[in-house]
């Protein structure tokens, strides 16, 4: 029994390396797929089902957030690949597994393509053609035409936001079956939301995006009053946005009030910013559209139980 123990005990360490060596590559396709961001996006498209939902499949919900996410990781894989070069330059990005060398090429690219497949065949077999149609429009358009546009023009945010506005849309559509008013309400919400959202982390990270050569700030001078002034108005603008639902009977007084009250906060950081463009305005305008649009999307359907 002793002799036992210290066989099993010699074999520990090289167990450990196989597990941190798992481990290591699990970590690896985390990053690569940027998990938080697709956990943030299938959120969006989760909530905006439960909000379009007369009843809730929950089989229909899961597989909704399952394909969602294969589909915005696979659209983050090749984010990643066209611009492996460009992350090399970049402090916040230089550690990820293609520029730093932990990830070839070739499983880059087998990863992207599995997640894709597998993310668009799950939305085409269980929610149907147009669930389909809509990821695989935000998938292309996300990564061959927003991506290399990217270092080319600021209008990038803009063409963006179409991809980026597609998950409210696809869960709601998920949901009802229907492109309505409350299906083109929720894109519009989420589509205005970017570029506030955008061009804030667009402002922390102007010197990073620099060496990179992005265009990502309104102003072609990067850090100005011009920038600050546009993102304040598109701020503000989401004010009057977010009362629609309420114009057209979809939500209840207490969503409106709330989203009224989420506005005028987030607009408030946005006048900050503008008043004095500094980088701790920037940050928490930054934070606060993290959490903006979760809440009036929860609001939203909260409102109809």
């Amino acid at each position: 029994m002793e002799e036992s123990i210290n066989l099993n005990s010699q074999s520990l360490p090289e167990e450990n390396n196989i597990q941190e060596k798992k481990h290591s590559k699990f970590s690896d396709i985390v990053q690569f797929t940027k998990f938080r961001l697709a956990s943030l996006v299938v959120l969006s498209a989760a909530l905006c089902y439960l909000f379009g939902a007369d009843e809730i499949n929950s089989s229909s919900l899961i597989m909704l957030i399952t394909g969602g996410f294969f589909v915005t990781a696979a659209s983050n894989g090749f984010n990643q690949i066209i611009e492996k070069d460009l992350d090399k330059l970049m402090n916040r990005t230089s550690n990820r597994p293609l520029p730093d060398g932990r990830m070839s090429l070739s499983e880059a690219y087998i990863i992207s393509i599995a997640f894709g497949v597998v993310g668009l065949s799950i939305l085409y077999i269980w929610l149907g053609l147009a669930c389909f149609l809509l990821g695989l429009f935000a998938l292309i358009s996300y990564t061959f035409i927003y991506t290399p546009l990217k270092q080319k023009t600021p209008f990038a945010v803009f063409v963006g936001a179409f991809p980026g506005a597609i998950p409210p849309l696809l869960g709601y559509v998920a949901a009802t079956g229907r492109f309505d008013v409350a299906a083109w309400l929720v894109f519009g919400i989420q589509f205005l939301w970017q570029f506030p959202h955008f061009w804030a982390i667009a402002w922390v990270l102007d010197d990073d995006y620099k060496r990179a050569g992005f265009k990502m700030l309104p102003s072609t001078e990067g850090r100005d009053k011009n920038s600050a002034f546009q993102i304040m108005v598109y701020t503000f603008s989401l004010i009057p946005i977010v009362l629609l639902p309420y114009y057209f009977h979809l939500t209840g007084i207490t969503s409106l009030i709330l989203n009224i009250i989420f506005g005028i906060l987030f607009s408030y950081q946005s006048l900050k910013l503008y008043q004095d463009c500094s980088l701790k305005s920037a940050k928490n305008l930054m934070f606060g559209s993290f959490a903006y649009l979760p809440l009036v999307q929860l609001a939203m359907y909260l409102d109809k139980i």
